[in-house]
């Protein structure tokens, strides 16, 4: 297809889809003259994929271009590589460690993969930015003066395993490598949102069902 058509089947200007080739967020089309190139699904599929991470998940270009190189990386495993995309997105600040509740919150954090058996997700810790969330948000949590078991959080760790298995058993649904990654990365920018929109109708339910609402 011609750019007049990947523009009328994405929905997204001409000006704009030229803007992401030169800032390399789509690979170039075959060029047939000097003036003319041509692109196909694969361009359609990214231009969605581009988009979305930047209208939807409100990244600037260049944390897109650097998440899309790691995608276009064949030469890492799956795991790697769908690591290195997903820890290109933005995260959570380093935490202080010497703060006496975040020494806390890593033991506890350390303690909750033990008792759920996450040896593979051990090894990351170093180097994880979901760990260093977790460490963070339960330092908050301690630091407010609420406490959160240890049964509560392994409760909610096994919900979100189950949530994981979903989330992997629909990226096994494309073919191609780069699909799968795709698919995982946009699932990190709109399935995330997704998830807590969902969570916070299901605590309105809840409430409602257990309170009314007097």
């Amino acid at each position: 297809m011609r750019l007049a058509e990947l523009s009328r089947r994405s929905g997204v200007a001409t000006a704009t889809i030229k803007y992401y080739l030169r800032e390399g967020l789509l690979p170039p089309g075959r060029q047939v003259n000097t003036t003319t190139a041509e692109y196909d699904e694969t361009h359609l599929r990214r231009l969605r994929l581009v988009r979305a991470m930047i209208q939807v998940g409100r990244l600037p270009v260049a944390t897109v271009r650097e998440v899309l190189g790691h995608v276009d990386d064949d030469s890492l495993g799956r795991t790697i590589r769908l690591g290195a995309a997903l820890w290109a997105l933005p995260q959570v600040p380093e935490p202080d460690e010497d703060d006496e509740f975040v020494r806390a919150a890593h033991r506890e954090a350390e303690e909750l993969l033990d008792r759920l058996g996450w040896s593979n997700a051990k090894l990351l810790t170093s180097i994880s930015p979901a760990y260093r969330s977790l460490v963070v948000a339960v330092a908050a949590f301690r630091r407010l003066g609420y406490d959160r078991d240890t049964e509560l959080l392994a409760s909610y760790a096994k919900l979100m395993h189950e949530t994981a298995k979903l989330d992997l058993d629909f990226v096994e649904t494309h073919p191609s490598e780069a699909e799968k990654v795709e698919t995982a990365v946009l699932g990190a920018v709109l399935t995330e949102p997704m998830l807590g929109a969902l969570r916070r109708l299901a605590q309105e339910e809840e409430s409602a069902r257990r309170y009314g609402f007097e």
